[in-house]
């Protein structure tokens, strides 16, 4: 594991320069440029928090930041799932001319999404100042700082993801298509724009304790906006999914290293 790891980083000057190639190539002669990353989270932020904020009885100023964030990390997990599934697809032709670690071309589409990501979180946080300098809602910046363990560890899941679904798609291609659909369930089954204590206070607790996307919430909303760091079982649920998720991604990536390029 660790000669792969090394293996990864001897190959980074490559992959940077891959990631580097997607941006520009998506924000090429876009007019917004960089602020479409921004207009897709703020629009639905927007929209929830008009029709939902009176419905779930919150302050607007404490369901915004709440949905915002949600909706930032939900985004990420997404976009690195069903990405991931084109991933090997994307590397055909640098797998076919040189023998390189096969997980680098899942981590040059989770980078990609943590840069639109980090973006996000970045507005979360300059909302959070915003009300906290109008007076509107307390908040306190070292928050920041507690989120970064869960940062890291929401983006090895991510990475995960990635090689899981990209790994599937190439032996069976409709995976990204049914993961479309499983995603578009499970965002309703998620915390993003309600409380997890709305669906416990109706007997539907058993929702949040089986999807894994809430205990990344947990890593990184708690500290973010309440200033209060997670508790340690939290993490200990956190470190759990990292090791299911990475384990089983370097499980399959031991498997199809030498025979993937047969199936693409």
């Amino acid at each position: 594991m660790i000669a792969y790891c090394q293996s990864i980083w001897r190959f980074r000057h490559f992959w940077l320069s891959l990631v580097k190639l997607d941006l520009r190539t998506r924000y090429r002669r876009s007019l917004l440029g960089i602020g479409w990353s921004l207009l897709h989270p703020v629009c639905m932020t927007a929209i929830l928090c008009v029709v939902f904020h009176k419905l779930f009885h919150l302050s607007l100023m404490d369901y915004a930041p709440h949905v915002l964030a949600g909706l930032a990390v939900w985004q990420y997990v997404l976009t690195c799932s069903l990405q991931g599934c084109q991933s090997f697809f994307q590397g055909e032709h640098y797998i076919r001319q040189t023998p390189m670690p096969l997980a680098i071309f899942p981590l040059r589409t989770t980078l990609a999404a943590t840069f639109h990501f980090l973006v996000a979180m970045g507005l979360v946080v300059g909302l959070l100042a915003i009300l906290a300098v109008g007076g509107w809602r307390p908040w306190n910046p070292l928050g920041v700082v507690g989120a970064l363990p869960g940062l890291g560890l929401l983006f090895l899941l991510c990475w995960s993801l990635a090689v899981i679904f990209g790994t599937m798609t190439v032996f069976f291609h409709d995976v990204q298509h049914l993961s479309e659909v499983g995603f578009q369930m499970l965002f309703y089954a998620t915390p993003i724009m309600y409380q997890a204590s709305l669906l416990e206070s109706h007997g539907l607790g058993w929702l949040v304790r089986v999807n894994p996307v809430v205990v990344m919430l947990r890593l990184v909303r708690e500290p973010l906006l309440d200033g209060t760091l997670p508790s340690l079982g939290t993490y200990a649920e956190g470190f759990a999914l990292i090791a299911l998720a990475g384990g089983l991604a370097c499980m399959l990536l031991a498997r199809i290293q030498k025979r993937l390029i047969f199936h693409l």
